[in-house]
């Protein structure tokens, strides 16, 4: 194991969005195994630390893979098309329209069912960006264009949360 390695390389995995659920888990159950610091006890306080380090390198790593917002934000990191959501915050007229649209509809929701509507509508719109960030990605090898996707989906995620607080108000 390199710790200069992406986390691709490291858990032996293809640099691309799609990947398996159960094989990221079960290769993160590996790596854990081998650098585990009490498998290195008897080989004193440095060969431990050295494998604390491993074990949160692996860690981090287990974290971004497994998150498809932070595994599609790596991506585009490694290939050349930083987010820097702080800098850039432009979007397409017509997502800023249904931004618009869904804070008004957030807004207006004074029941179980009006929130139900609008958490499914957010899914919907969740599931439809990933796709296009996964054929960004893995078909197009478009970071650009992946990188767009990741901040609508930092957004969508954030506002996911938000209708969630709200239907939890509502004692849902």
């Amino acid at each position: 194991m390199n710790l200069q390695s992406d986390d691709f390389e490291l858990f032996g995995l293809p640099k691309r969005f799609g990947q398996d659920a159960a094989a990221i888990d079960t290769r993160w159950k590996e790596l854990q195994r081998e650098a585990h610091p009490d498998r290195f006890a008897a080989d004193g306080a440095v060969a431990q630390r050295i494998a604390m380090q491993w074990s949160v390198r692996i860690n981090e790593a287990y974290r971004r893979l497994k998150d498809p917002l932070k595994r599609a934000a790596y991506l585009c990191e490694l290939r050349g098309a930083p987010i820097a959501a702080e800098d850039n915050t432009a979007m397409p007229p017509a997502f800023l329209m249904q931004q618009m649209e869904w804070r008004e509809a957030l807004d207006d929701a004074d029941d179980a069912e009006a929130l139900a509507a609008l958490e499914a509508e957010v899914r919907a719109a969740r599931r439809a960006a990933l796709e296009r960030c996964e054929a960004a990605l893995d078909r197009d090898d478009d970071a650009a264009a992946a990188a767009r996707e990741v901040r609508a989906l930092m957004f969508i995620t954030r506002f996911a949360q938000d209708v969630a607080a709200r239907a939890d108000q509502h004692g849902q």
